[in-house]
């Protein structure tokens, strides 16, 4: 009992370490991964703030997961809300109390700041998939969805990062939100996955007799 308690406060620990790295990402303004540019572009068209547009977004591919599961695993949608919705608050403290009251003048100041923000995202989402308690939303449809359809998991998500590229370049052209998928995103694309697996590789490494 007390396992699967401490790995339940660990796997909340991290999400929420996870959704510090992203509120560094945000500050450093280099740009930002291409999901968060999905919900950055949201946020601009909606006035809301980041983290409140990533709770609603997080929270439709939640429901989505629910309706894929058809609604058999009521521990598991309970943990997932309590973990998105403070996600986004982490998110929101971060970004607007702490971390926007910082100005950074400095373009390499603000690569090492992007880049530690995504080595701590990294790490925290590479712990959370290795403990197993708590998932993030997004891979958890799209982890459904490529047992029920011909699509991978890899081209399911890359799909779904496309799509907020796009949309995120969308609003760019069509309204006067600033340009958010910049020379960070495409640093992301590597770096970020880089972060986490070898994040995985430790933690297998440890685990191993």
């Amino acid at each position: 009992m007390l396992k699967k308690e401490f790995a339940l406060a660990s796997s909340f620990a991290f999400y929420l370490l996870t959704a510090f790295g992203i509120s560094l990402t945000i500050s450093a303004g280099v740009g930002v991964s291409s999901f968060n540019s999905l919900n950055l572009s949201l946020a601009y068209l909606s006035h809301l703030k980041i983290g409140t547009v990533t709770i609603l977004v997080n929270g439709s591919f939640l429901f989505a997961y629910i309706c894929l599961t058809n609604f058999k695993l009521k521990g598991t949608y309970l943990r997932q809300l309590i973990a998105l919705l403070a996600f986004g608050q982490v998110i929101n403290f971060f970004s607007y109390q702490i971390l926007g009251n910082f100005t950074l003048n400095s373009y390499p100041l603000k690569l090492s700041i992007f880049i530690l923000g995504l080595a701590l995202a990294g790490f925290g989402t590479g712990m959370v998939l290795n403990l197993h308690v708590l998932t993030f939303p997004i891979e958890g449809v799209c982890l459904i969805l490529a047992e029920k359809t011909a699509f991978t998991f890899k081209q399911l998500r890359y799909s779904i990062d496309l799509f907020s590229v796009a949309f995120s370049l969308l609003v760019t052209l069509m309204t006067s939100a600033p340009l958010v998928v910049r020379e960070g995103t495409f640093l992301s694309l590597f770096l970020l996955s880089f972060f986490i697996s070898q994040t995985k590789l430790s933690f297998d490494q440890k685990k191993a007799p």
